[in-house]
């Protein structure tokens, strides 16, 4: 069985990706890394989701819902770097804001909705959207107020989603909710 996570992608990536002119395309690839800045996919496998979300005045949108189809360095990722002043995934150009440079950058390809900044995560559904660690424990959102996120801090990494709360997200993707 497939898990779904939740990556957040801060203001500086969304700014990049508009500013790119990537609104409407399907990312081809993300990048997990080694650093707090570009979350490490720990834990996500080939055929997981991982729902790519933005805050933006305290609503918070789904931008991407990436499949994961594969996490080694392909052909497409370009020559791997000789020294630290080349581009680690050059192939991936198109794509840089999504992390290729951070630190320990490794791609991740996905299968991908396009990016979208007009799908909102319903107030009421962002209550009760739950994670689950690898022990079980589940835990809600923190600072969730009448509907609307004051502080994006239990967002920030990258974490595996109750199946439960993957099929609310699935809904939020498809429109079936809104």
């Amino acid at each position: 069985m497939s898990d779904a996570f939740t990556v957040l992608w801060t203001q500086d990536v969304c700014r990049a990706l508009r500013k790119a002119g990537r609104t409407g395309q399907r990312p081809p690839v993300a990048f997990s890394g080694v650093h707090s800045s570009l979350p490490r996919w720990a834990g996500a496998n080939t055929g997981d989701t991982v729902y790519a979300l933005h805050v933006n005045q305290r609503q918070v949108y789904v931008v991407s819902q990436l499949r994961v189809t594969d996490r080694e360095r392909g052909v497409c990722c370009g020559t791997p770097p000789a020294t630290w002043k080349d581009p680690a995934h050059p192939g991936h150009d198109d794509w840089s804001m999504l992390g290729s440079d951070g630190c320990g950058a490794e791609p991740v390809h996905v299968a991908a909705t396009p990016v979208r900044f007009d799908v909102p995560v319903p107030g009421d559904l962002l209550a009760q959207l739950t994670w689950q660690n690898r022990r079980g424990r589940t835990r809600v959102l923190k600072y969730v107020v009448d509907g609307r996120l004051e502080n994006s801090i239990s967002l920030q990494g990258f974490y595996r989603l109750t199946p439960e709360s993957a099929a609310a997200l699935h809904g939020v993707v498809a429109g079936e909710q809104g």
